[in-house]
This record gives C-alpha cells, structure tokens and sequence, in this order.
C-alpha cells in the first residue's frame, strides 16, 4: 500500500469516528472526496490542482481528478455544517472538560483579493480553526456584523457553562459583537487604536493623551467608551520593555495582568496563518479568486491540520 493510501484511509477513518451517525449515501459520496483532497493537501506542498493530481491515492487519471475537485470545490453540498463543524463540536466539548476556552479572531488573505475571517480556539501553542467566512474585500475590512456571526456560531457550538475568553485584534467598538459577546457571559480582550475616545469623570481623552513610557502599565477601570455609547469598560495602557509602541486593550476583565496574559495568547493564531500558507499548506497559492470555492477548499485544508496536530507534528 502507498503512502498516499495509508494516509488517506488514515484521515477517513478519523473523520468518520465524529459524525452522529455511520455517513451514508450523498454524506459518503461527498466525504470520501474530502478526505482525498486533504490528503494531497497533507502530502503536497503545491496547491494547483493540475500540479498535485499525481498525488490523489485513487488510480484513475491525474485529468480525470483535477475535473473531479474541481467540482468538489465548486460543489454547494460541501457544507461546513456537515463536513467540519462536528468535528469541533466534539473537540470544543472535550476541551471546555478541562480548560477556559480562548478564542482568538483575525483575517488573513486566503486567495486573490479574498481575505477569510477565522474564529479559532487556542491549544497546545497554536489554534485550530472552528469556522470562518471568506469575502471578496480587502484585510482588516470585515463588517462588525460578520464578526458577531462568528461568535454566534461558535456559542452553539460550545457546551453551556463553559469559560470562554473572547480575544480580537481590532476596537470592540462594535455594538452588535459587544453586545453578542457580553450576552454570552465571555470575557474579551480587544486591542484598541490609541485614538479610541474614552471618559473618565466628565473628561474625554483619547489612549495616547496618557503618554504611558517603556515598562509601563496604567490600568483604567470604570472608564466610559465613546464608540459603545459611553458604556463602563477597563482601559489598559502597557508598553512592555523591549517592545517598539505600547499595546492598548479593552477588557471586562478586573486585573490588568490577567488581561495582558490572556492578550498575549492572540499571537498563536499567527501560527495558523503560517502552517495554512508560507510555511505548510500555502493555500494563498491556489489560484482561486471564488469566495465560496475557497471556502470550500479551506475546509479540506483545516481538516487536514487538525488531524496533523492530532498526530502531535
């Protein structure tokens, strides 16, 4: 048996073991493709199809592959509803057994001029992916509307009575996600701009009027947020030495260092970003320009780090 085999039967057999019930009819015709294509994703380092068709472990004609994903691709019925999301459910209830949950939001280009917004949640040093959307647009340009669409999915996803910790690179100036977010009973720390208006006994100033200095940490509880309507949140203003500029952060957290030591678990979605492209999978190289095709192909390719992680690489 080939390589190529030994690792596809691998990932289907993974794959199986997390759906309600034993995948039949359409859920079999469409998974087994799945677990194809996360194979040559795991075993290639190319993302066109026309370049790794001689990888897929089945016999048939490297043509008669690239035609066949390109469909799967393509392909509505390729859901993240059936095909992933039971996978996270279980990995996320397992998970809420033993630790707080830290979820971490941010972009990344994905294809040409399709940036994908990813909801991921912390473990062992880097952070798996639970659901994303993927958009035409520029990064950093998301609606506030898509990032509360993301936290909605992943609250049914997370059993009830979990500790979670909401972590977002970008103002928590949005109503519809703070509001999602303190339905939910989450704690959040969100970084801030320095111009981000605050108030404090009457007196409006901005993060950078407090002209915080190397190893500094001025903490402001109870202080009124401009862009949520003046609602009370802690202001934390820190400039740890060594860094280059001061890291501004919103928070429902009381301490300071709890919410800088959660903060600093933000950066592990780096990680992702780089196993997904430059330093693994590089699926901004697909070619795919479609935002529904590349959300599609992303689920093969998160898959298939899950299960990498899985064996502890």
């Amino acid at each position: 048996m080939s390589n190529n085999h030994r690792v596809y039967r691998s990932i289907r057999n993974a794959t199986k073991q997390f759906y309600p019930n034993k995948p039949e009819w359409n859920l079999a015709r469409q998974s087994n493709p799945l677990a194809e294509l996360a194979t040559v994703i795991a075993q290639s380092n190319r993302r066109q199809l026309p370049a790794i068709a001689w990888k897929f472990p089945v016999s048939t004609k490297p043509e008669s592959q690239v035609t066949k994903y390109c469909c799967r691709i393509q392909n509505e019925l390729t859901d993240l509803e059936i095909h992933y999301l039971p996978f996270v459910r279980e990995f996320l209830a397992a998970l809420a057994d033993i630790r707080t949950l830290v979820l971490v939001m941010d972009d990344r280009e994905v294809g040409h001029n399709c940036p994908a917004l990813m909801l991921s949640v912390v473990y062992k040093g880097r952070t798996l992916p639970i659901a994303w959307i993927v958009a035409k647009g520029s990064h950093g340009n998301y609606p506030a509307a898509n990032h509360a669409a993301l936290v909605h999915k992943a609250h049914q996803l997370i059993p009830a009575g979990a500790d979670v910790i909401f972590l977002d690179d970008m103002d928590l100036d949005s109503t519809p996600l703070q509001t999602t977010i303190k339905a939910y009973g989450w704690a959040y720390v969100c970084r801030a701009a320095e111009d981000v208006i605050l108030q404090e006994d009457g007196v409006e100033f901005s993060f950078k009027d407090l002209m915080v200095t190397p190893g500094d940490c001025l903490s402001l509880p109870q202080v009124l947020l401009a862009q949520q309507g003046y609602r009370p949140v802690h202001a934390i203003a820190r400039w740890q030495k060594g860094c280059q500029e001061p890291l501004y952060l919103i928070t429902n957290l009381e301490l300071a260092e709890e919410a800088c030591y959660w903060y600093a678990r933000r950066l592990r979605i780096e990680t992702f970003f780089s196993d997904e492209k430059s330093r693994g999978f590089h699926i901004h190289k697909s070619h795919l320009s479609d935002p529904d095709r590349l959300a599609h192909l992303m689920i093969a390719a998160c898959l298939t780090y899950i299960w990498i992680i899985y064996l502890g690489v």
